[in-house]
């Protein structure tokens, strides 16, 4: 039986889904970490959730720009203009690094299918690989009831094998707790080269589990996250076997 069977047939006790509460909290440069043993929801099971769509604003602005610098160019047929710019596919995918307290390392990611286990270390739980950017996103879940072997989680998202476009897709990674308001993290930083970012460190300090903003990125994959946070692990060459839609 799959990990999504388990869902459909009521398992409900083995994932929390979160709170349905209206309000969010949202981690920025200012405001950059959430206690959630502070806020009562550091049990149960944390679900983060990574969605995504590509900016269309972006087009429409260049050519309004374009039109006020060279007002002729409005009598252009339109299909001349478009040109200029191409639609660019991005396929998101969400991972995580962790370290447990007993000093145990790796990766949950959909390359690789190291999708992770969430009643058995690493105690976290990739859902599946969403490569379209459909309206359910990539889901992953913590199982916060082992909070005590968990040392440190970076949730990240890299492009797979695609354009570098970071810029163009408004992505947003959403922490929901089992208790209290969802926690917002949006990737809307201009960074159109980067592959990857580092999105949000989930960490035990001294038994309290606290949420931190990074939303750093990075130019490489994986691996290149792994040096500027310091797991060391080895790193190889990925790839996903092909899916038609």
């Amino acid at each position: 039986m799959g990990f999504l069977d388990g869902l459909r047939r009521g398992r409900g006790t083995d994932f929390d889904t979160g709170s349905a509460a209206g309000n969010a909290i949202e981690l920025t440069k200012r405001h950059d970490r959430v206690s959630l043993t502070k806020q009562s929801a550091a049990t149960g099971h944390l679900r983060i959730n990574l969605t995504w769509r590509m900016r269309t604003s972006d087009i429409g602005a260049a050519r309004r720009e374009s039109l006020l610098r060279h007002p002729l160019r409005a009598l252009k047929p339109p299909q001349v203009m478009g040109h200029t710019q191409s639609v660019v596919n991005v396929d998101l995918d969400l991972g995580c690094l962790y370290e447990l307290q007993d000093g145990t390392k790796g990766v949950v990611q959909p390359l690789g299918g190291y999708f992770g286990d969430v009643n058995s270390p690493p105690y976290v739980k990739l859902s599946g690989d969403d490569r379209f950017g459909s309206g359910s996103g990539e889901t992953m879940y913590v199982n916060l009831d082992h909070r005590e072997d968990i040392k440190r989680l970076l949730v990240f998202a890299y492009i797979y094998d695609q354009t570098p476009a970071f810029d163009r897709a408004h992505a947003i990674v959403t922490l929901y707790p089992s208790n209290g308001p969802r926690i917002e993290i949006g990737l809307d930083e201009r960074h159109p080269q980067a592959r990857s970012c580092a999105v949000v460190m989930i960490e035990n300090v001294k038994g309290e589990i606290v949420v931190r903003r990074e939303v750093k990125f990075v130019y490489g994959f994986q691996a290149e996250l792994d040096r500027l946070y310091g797991w060391g692990l080895q790193w190889g060459r990925g790839y996903k076997t092909k899916v038609e839609r």
